[in-house]
């Protein structure tokens, strides 16, 4: 089985690609995003952890995480981020991994892992590849005010936050640019589809 890691930044439409290769390809993929939802769910013991680390100002009134408070949070404050990190990513990582042993089971050809901070964590190097979707910082700044109504000095100070793209395009296998419309999103994602299959046929070949 060949395995994929998928990342970028915010704002540059890596779950849009990631949408495309489920949708249009098939793709067995599991978004790192959705499974840190999951383990923080009412009741569980990382978010018993996170309130303790936190406080309480951390939970809506229903009792769920306030993801968005959270982030404010940790963006301003790196020793918090970390903190935050080691209460989630291990936990992540086994359900990732758990996965994937599944998709070696059941004998998949293809299995990426979409993640954000893929990079940064180093977990980028546990893929056979590495797909980084990128575009402009200018890209970046008019989507974060289009899409989450962002002032520019926040939209500014969130892309300050994370590592370059230009630092994550470095160590990346495939970079898809996202500057264009979806038509040409649409293109791009087909070409990688084509290099990810013929590097999976070669794989099993051997």
């Amino acid at each position: 089985m060949k395995t994929v890691g998928l990342t970028g930044g915010i704002a540059t439409g890596k779950s849009t690609v990631a949408d495309m290769l489920r949708e249009r390809f098939n793709v067995a993929l599991i978004d790192a995003d959705q499974v840190a939802r999951k383990i923080v769910e009412p009741g569980s013991p990382a978010l018993r952890e996170i309130c303790e680390t936190f406080g309480d100002e951390v939970l809506l009134p229903t009792g769920s995480l306030n993801r968005k408070a959270l982030g404010q949070i940790v963006m301003a404050d790196p020793q918090k981020r970390r903190a935050l990190e080691q209460i989630t990513h291990p936990r992540i990582g086994e359900t990732i991994q758990r996965w994937l042993t599944a998709q070696a089971a059941n004998a998949t050809p293809l299995a990426v892992v979409e993640a954000a901070l893929m990079v940064e964590s180093g977990s980028y190097r546990l893929y056979d590849i590495l797909v980084v979707v990128s575009c402009t910082r200018q890209t970046q700044m008019t989507r974060l005010r289009e899409r989450e109504g962002f002032e520019t000095h926040v939209a500014q100070r969130w892309l300050d936050a994370q590592l370059p793209l230009a630092e994550k395009e470095a160590v990346a296998d495939h970079v898809v640019r996202n500057d264009g419309d979806i038509a040409e999103l649409t293109k791009s994602v087909e070409a990688l589809w084509l290099a990810l299959n013929a590097e999976t046929n070669e794989q099993a070949a051997d």
